[in-house]
């Protein structure tokens, strides 16, 4: 419970719904085309035994004990680093896309769920070739948010010669020196361990179950890993590291 922040281990209470959301939720349907065009985001699903829940985290809490890592559910602001002052969806080049309030509500309810311990059914596990992999330990939904990319944020510039294998852009400016990125080599989530497809394989495409989305949430930029298709338990995850950009080599990738 210290390692995760966890206030207190019970997911079987349901946030209640406030006046006006009861209200929405009497309301008529809308026309099926409309709702196909306003896919919301998924809360995540945890498991129902507390058994296998424990076995999920004590998964993700030896990995990153592994890499001397400590658990961090948001981005960090260090001294020395990136200011939060520099996170603004303002500066990022052509804009990035705002988080409807829906999908803010759904993030809220995951965060929410953290802090009693719920988490999605995940497990972290170690592959010769790979290193750290994330399985699914029970199904995921299409549209399912997964999880938040955690770790430092820092300037791009600081980072050029970086060996930390999972640095994620969080802002490209038009102004390079500017541009920040997240850095989980300190502290971090159970994002540090999803796995990149190869962009160089036919079959990269095929394997990949989810994709990491920059929004805009309330000012600041965020990154948040949905699934982009139904995932079956024993699956790994797997994401594009070059969503954004086409610098990550991936040739090397299984």
């Amino acid at each position: 419970m210290h390692f995760f922040r966890i206030e207190k281990f019970d997911v079987t209470e349901k946030p209640e719904l406030s006046q006006e959301e009861t209200i929405k939720h009497k309301r008529k349907s809308r026309p099926l085309t409309l709702t196909k065009r306003r896919r919301r985001l998924l809360p995540f699903v945890p498991s129902k035994d507390p058994n296998q829940r424990d076995a999920q985290l004590r998964t993700l809490a030896s990995a990153l004990t592994t890499l001397k890592m400590k658990y961090s559910n948001e981005l960090t602001y260090i001294p020395g680093m990136a200011p939060r002052s520099a996170n603004q969806s303002m500066f990022e080049i052509g804009g990035v896309q705002v988080l409807s309030k829906e999908d803010i509500e759904t993030l809220e309810q995951c965060r929410a769920m953290h802090r009693v311990g719920g988490y999605p059914p995940l497990v972290v596990v170690e592959d010769q070739f790979q290193g750290f992999t994330v399985e699914a330990d029970g199904p995921i939904k299409d549209l399912t948010l997964i999880a938040e990319y955690a770790g430092d944020v820092d300037y791009l510039k600081n980072r050029a010669k970086d060996d930390c294998d999972s640095i994620m852009t969080l802002l490209l400016c038009e102004d390079p020196s500017k541009s920040l990125v997240i850095c989980p080599d300190k502290y971090g989530n159970i994002s540090r361990f999803v796995s990149g497809i190869n962009n160089h394989n036919r079959y990269g495409k095929k394997m990949q179950n989810c994709k990491c989305v920059r929004y805009s949430i309330n000012g600041e930029v965020r990154v948040l890993i949905v699934a982009t298709r139904d995932i079956s338990k024993g699956e790994r995850l797997y994401y594009d590291y070059n969503g954004y950009e086409h610098a990550y080599p991936t040739h090397h990738f299984l």
